[in-house]
C-alpha cells in the first residue's frame, strides 16, 4: 500500500460489547489517544455482560470519550479524515449507540463514513506495536465470541481456514471460571489462579473433529470440567479449583498451540499473530512464543491494553479501508452477526 502524501488521522469508535472507546490514530500505525470507559464492575454484580444496560452506559459515556481521545491526541474533529466505527459482530443495541454517533459526526462535519469488522481490528491491533508486520500472516483469533485461524492475505483480505464449532475459547474460560467459583471476567481469573496450580494434575480433553483437522470444539472440555467438579462432590473430595483452572488452562492451550503451528505449515506461513481478548492469556503466550521458536516463525501478539476490545485497532482497521477506499452511507447498520471478511 503506498504511503499517503500528508498524514491521515482516523477517529475510531468501538462500542460492540461492554466497552466504550475512541481513538485516534495517525497513518494506520500511531496511536494518538485510546480512550476506554468500562463496565466490567457494574456486570460482575450480574455475572456477565448484559446487553440492556450495556447499550445505556455507552449512551451515557459516548460522547465523554470521544471529547477525551481528541483532547489527548491534541486534535478536533476538523482536523479528522474519517470516522472509523465499528458495526459487527456485537451486541446490537452497543453497536448502534457507536453507529448512530460515528454518523452524526460524520454528517456534521462531511466526514467519510468508514463501518470496520470487530474481529479484523483485533487482528489489526497487531500493527500498533509491530511496525514492520506486514500480510501475508497467519493470525489465530481468540475472544468471548471468536475461534478463528485466518490468513490475512493482505489488508482488509481474510480466509478462514478453521474456527469454532461451539463455545468460543473465551466463553470457554468464563463457563469454567463461573463453576469453579471466580466470577466474572473469566479469562484473567483463570490465568492468575493457574500459576497456583498443576496444569498435569487432571487429564482433561482435546478435542479432535473428524474430517476438520483445522477447526476447534471447547465445549466438550467445558463438559469434562463441570462433570470432575460434580464428580468430586458425589465422592467427597476437595476439588483443587488452581490444578482445575491450570489443567483446563493446559488443555485449551495445547489444542490452540498444535493447529496453528499446523496450520502455518500447512499454508507456509513464517509470520504468526494472535489476536482478541484471550490472547492476553500469558499460558497461551508462552505456548506460542516456544512453538513458533521451535519451527523458526517470527510470532507477533499486541500488549494486553489493545488485546481487549478497544478503539486504537478499530482506527488502524478502518486506516487500512479508508485507504482502499471504502466508504459507507448513511444506511450503515449494525450487524450484530457479521462474518469476518463480509462487506
Amino acid at each position: 500500500m503506498n504511503k499517503p502524501e500528508k498524514d491521515v488521522l482516523i477517529l475510531g469508535i468501538e462500542s460492540s460489547c461492554d466497552e466504550t472507546a475512541a481513538a485516534v490514530v495517525k497513518n494506520g500505525r500511531e496511536v494518538l489517544s485510546n480512550v476506554i470507559s468500562s463496565q466490567i464492575e457494574l456486570h460482575k454484580l450480574y455475572g456477565g455482560v448484559v446487553p440492556e444496560i450495556a447499550s445505556r452506559k455507552h449512551i451515557e459515556k459516548i460522547n465523554q470519550v470521544i471529547e477525551e481521545a481528541l483532547e489527548e491526541a491534541s486534535v478536533t474533529l476538523d482536523d479528522i479524515d474519517a470516522v472509523a466505527v465499528t458495526y459487527g459482530p456485537g451486541l446490537v443495541g452497543a453497536l448502534l449507540v457507536g453507529v448512530a454517533e460515528a454518523k452524526a459526526i460524520c454528517y456534521a462535519k462531511k466526514k467519510p463514513l468508514v463501518g470496520v469488522h470487530h474481529i479484523e481490528g483485533h487482528v489489526s491491533a497487531n500493527y500498533i506495536e509491530h511496525k514492520d508486520l506486514e500480510p501475508p500472516f497467519l493470525c489465530l483469533i481468540v475472544s468471548g465470541g471468536h475461534t478463528h485461524l485466518v490468513l490475512v492475505n493482505d489488508y482488509g483480505e481474510y480466509q478462514i481456514i478453521g474456527r469454532t464449532r461451539d463455545d468460543a475459547v473465551g466463553e470457554a474460560f468464563d463457563k469454567v471460571a463461573r463453576a469453579i467459583g471466580l466470577g466474572y471476567p473469566g479469562g484473567p481469573k483463570i490465568d492468575k489462579l493457574a500459576k497456583e496450580g498443576n496444569s498435569n494434575a487432571i487429564k482433561f480433553p482435546r478435542a479432535k473433529i473428524e474430517g476438520a483437522p483445522y477447526d476447534f470444539s471447547f465445549s466438550g472440555i467445558k463438559s469434562a470440567v463441570l462433570n470432575y467438579i460434580n464428580g468430586c462432590q458425589m465422592k467427597g473430595e476437595t476439588v483443587v479449583e488452581a490444578d482445575v483452572a491450570a489443567s483446563f488452562q493446559k488443555a485449551v492451550t495445547d489444542v490452540l498451540v498444535e493447529k496453528t503451528m499446523l496450520v502455518a505449515k500447512e499454508y507456509n506461513m513464517k509470520t504468526v499473530a494472535i489476536a482478541g481478548g484471550v490472547a492476553s492469556n500469558s499460558a497461551l503466550r508462552q505456548a506460542m512464543e516456544e512453538a513458533c521458536k521451535k519451527e523458526g516463525y517470527t510470532l507477533s501478539y499486541p500488549s494486553p491494553i489493545f488485546c481487549t476490545d478497544n478503539a486504537a485497532m478499530i482506527g488502524v482497521a478502518g486506516y487500512y479501508e479508508y485507504m482502499a477506499g471504502t466508504r459507507h452511507g448513511w444506511d450503515l447498520n449494525a450487524v450484530p452477526n457479521l462474518k469476518i471478511g463480509q462487506r
